[in-house]
């Protein structure tokens, strides 16, 4: 995760990946997404081929062959093999002229976890070269929402991993599940923006382009969660959700967790480094996304970090302006992560 990986004017391909439970309506966005006249060519790799595949009346031609070209120009595949071999041959084909595509959508099978599908973007240094990851969107299906939630540790991961989400089939049910159903993801994952998405009906805006793992100075946490996390605070009987300003919120104790970490004095960089490295090896795998904007003794500048599992990687950012409030606040959302150890371990690195 060097600083390299900005966006794409390297001629970096950008990638999305789409990702959500079965019957969530990915094949619908993607194919909104892929016949809206936008003006881009776009190549889709299908992580799965089963009932959900992208119609053939959009295809040219259903041959044997792995890559497909479709009637609009864009080009689909479907993956027999690794990713990392398709991206490597997708990239070769582009350089060579065979192929014009702008840019890639993984749309991964209802039940990946999409954190390997990430990583392949980071630890593959072919891949690193020629692909910039934008972004994770997730899909929720409000109708099974709360029931999948409960029953599949996918559903939840998918939820964590993602830097946008939407949630589709909200017109099937009232108003106030769907509510209680964001005031949930909320807390699983609390800097996502979530919109719900009618029929796939989704502007481009909210799909490409949203530089979900670039290193910026920007961490956006959604700020009722923040508001909700003080208010835990003061209140640490708030037993399921009595307390609660919205009496129809049921609380679910989900595996995927998010937390903030804020303080006001600065880190000491080497603790902070040994602390973050200890704390990956034995977590990373539990440990979905985490990010951060950091301040740090020894210089006047921004630290950005964000990781992935096991892969962490950090950046200086802007200077902190004169008169701006220097503070660090990170946020990590992981599956059942022992928030009191790394709270602890995290104010013992402040200098």
């Amino acid at each position: 995760m060097s600083s390299s990986a900005t966006s794409g004017p390297k001629g970096l391909i950008p990638a999305t990946i789409l990702t959500g439970f079965l019957g969530s309506g990915k094949t619908t966005l993607l194919k909104r997404i892929l016949t809206e006249a936008h003006g881009q060519k776009i190549a889709v790799i299908e992580n799965e081929f089963g009932e959900e595949n992208i119609d053939n009346d959009i295809l040219k031609v259903d041959t044997e062959e792995q890559v497909i070209q479709m009637s609009n120009g864009c080009v689909c595949c479907t993956i027999r093999e690794d990713l990392r071999t398709t991206l490597a041959d997708l990239a070769a084909k582009r350089r060579s002229g065979e192929l014009k595509f702008d840019r890639v959508v993984i749309e991964t099978t209802g039940l990946a976890d999409p954190g390997p599908v990430a990583q392949t973007f980071f630890m593959d240094d072919e891949i690193a070269e020629c692909y910039l990851l934008d972004s994770v969107l997730t899909l929720v299906d409000a109708k099974h929402a709360e029931q999948q939630l409960s029953a599949r540790q996918e559903v939840r991961r998918q939820i964590g991993f993602a830097d946008q989400i939407f949630i589709s089939k909200a017109d099937l049910v009232e108003p106030s599940a769907v509510e209680a159903l964001i005031h949930r993801i909320k807390h699983m994952n609390p800097r996502a923006p979530i919109q719900t998405a009618h029929f796939g009906e989704v502007p481009l805006s909210k799909v490409f382009d949203l530089k979900g793992f670039n290193l910026n100075a920007k961490l956006e946490i959604d700020p009722d969660f923040l508001k909700a996390e003080e208010h835990d605070h003061h209140h640490h009987h708030h037993e399921h959700g009595e307390h609660c300003d919205h009496p129809h919120h049921h609380h679910h104790d989900d595996d995927v967790k998010s937390f903030v970490f804020r303080a006001d004095k600065p880190f000491n960089p080497a603790k902070l480094e040994d602390f973050l490295g200890a704390i990956v090896q034995v977590y990373g795998p539990s440990m979905l996304r985490y990010k951060g904007v950091l301040y740090m003794k020894g210089t006047d500048r921004k630290v950005i970090f964000q990781g992935v599992h096991q892969l962490m990687g950090s950046d200086l950012g802007p200077k902190w302006m004169p008169g701006e409030k220097k503070q660090s606040k990170m946020v990590f959302i992981g599956i059942d992560l022992p928030k009191d150890v790394l709270m602890q371990g995290l104010e013992g690195c402040l200098a």
